[in-house]
């Protein structure tokens, strides 16, 4: 958090920075040309003045018709303050067109200052309206513990209808102040800060070009760039929480789309079926550490993997023959008689242990393995004079 904050507020001291370059490149490039154009216009009024023998009240009134047909001409532009608004329309895309450069030198220099500035003005302003959303969401965050409601979480829409009240308020704020600086009407005015803050910028209202305001009224000024730059910022926040919200949601869901695949493959490769000694306990399946939805999804598989495990185990164990078999499986060959105690067994050893997975036979004692002649297989015949002491008995089922 302290790391966002520090290089936020870098990026604003960087865009300060800027725009007082561009505004002293500007002056010097500006300045002078435009100070020779404005003799020049004098001139030529005073020539024509003396011509057609003008008095001061008809040559007054020409002028105000002059300035009421340009009236972004009002006042020396490009002295230091108007350098340094129109840097401010350069960098944030405005363009209102009540000014451009004269000179070669001055339109070089604005397609440079434009090429890096744009790029740093939009991460300022992006940077900047989220640590607003942060401080925005902070503040409904203790407002909702105060008001003692039982959820603090603050919402998608909690934060879109705030956001949208804070930029109808920056624009009836600045729809106030223009009306009663400027002389328009509300109406106007609005229209003007819409324009201003969307990046519009058409131009047919422009601020600060009456009555040479950026020499003569400095608190105005201040005002007109605080009230551009804060106001883009809102907008920007605003468009960062909405706009930028949704067009990021498609590349969001394929993200997690993948991440999902990849889990799921993951998942699949680390099966493992691990038996236990208990012959009554089923199979062990351990599963990697994933999330809760991707394990949900991975139950049907991994069932049927171990149902398939169990089939094979079991055809594998059925298709081994037992050494016992005149008492597992063919006891009809044998006619003794079953004895009462079943401890008198003594043709097998050790019972066999089945699981799921696999199965163990320990060590078999024949008793005639003496005879010659004959197959593992039939050491223990129905003719094997212990085979008829034994009872017959039944397989334990699995």
């Amino acid at each position: 958090m302290k790391r966002q904050n520090l290089r936020t507020a870098a990026l604003i001291l960087c865009i300060f920075s800027y725009l007082l370059v561009g505004a002293a490149v500007f002056d010097a490039l500006e300045s002078e040309a435009e100070s020779g154009r404005k003799r020049l216009l004098e001139q030529k009024r005073g020539e024509l003045r003396r011509k057609y023998r003008f008095s001061a009240d008809d040559y007054r009134e020409l002028e105000r018709l002059v300035l009421q047909a340009e009236p972004h001409r009002a006042g020396r532009q490009w002295k230091f303050a108007g350098s340094f608004y129109f840097a401010i329309t350069v960098i944030t895309t405005i363009g209102y067109g009540h000014a451009a450069p004269g000179t070669d030198a001055g339109k070089v220099f604005c397609m440079f200052y434009a090429i890096l500035g744009i790029p740093l003005t939009l991460v300022m302003f992006q940077s900047l309206g989220e640590r607003m959303n942060t401080v925005v969401r902070l503040l409904l965050q203790k407002i909702k513990k105060c008001l003692g409601m039982r959820t603090t979480n603050v919402s998608m829409e909690n934060m879109v209808l705030v956001g949208f009240l804070s930029c109808m308020g920056t624009l009836c704020i600045g729809a106030a102040a223009f009306s009663y600086f400027e002389g328009w009407t509300f109406f106007h005015a609005y229209y003007y800060c819409f324009i201003t803050l969307t990046t519009i910028g058409f131009g047919d209202f422009v601020a600060l070009q009456k009555n040479e305001a950026l020499q003569k009224k400095p608190p105005y000024v201040a005002f007109s760039f605080m009230y551009i730059l804060v106001g883009l910022t809102v907008i920007g926040a605003f468009l960062n929480l909405v706009v930028l919200r949704f067009l990021t949601m498609n590349s969001e869901d394929e993200r997690r789309d993948a991440e999902e695949r990849a889990s799921l493959r993951r998942a699949r490769n680390n099966i493992h079926l691990k038996p236990k000694e208990d012959s009554r306990s089923s199979n062990a399946i351990f599963l990697p550490a994933e999330d809760r939805t991707s394990q949900m999804n991975l139950i049907p598989l991994i069932q049927e993997d171990a149902e398939r495990q169990r089939c094979q185990s079991a055809n594998s164990a059925a298709a081994v023959p037992s050494f016992c078999t005149c008492l597992c499986y063919r006891p009809q060959v044998c006619g003794s008689p079953v004895p009462s105690h079943p401890e008198t067994l003594s043709c097998h050893t050790n019972p066999v242990y089945y699981n799921s997975i696999s199965y163990k036979i320990d060590e078999v004692s024949l008793s005639t393995r003496g005879q010659t002649g004959s197959s593992p297989g039939s050491t223990l015949s129905s003719n094997s004079p212990r085979c008829r002491q034994h009872p017959r008995l039944r397989r334990k089922s699995i």
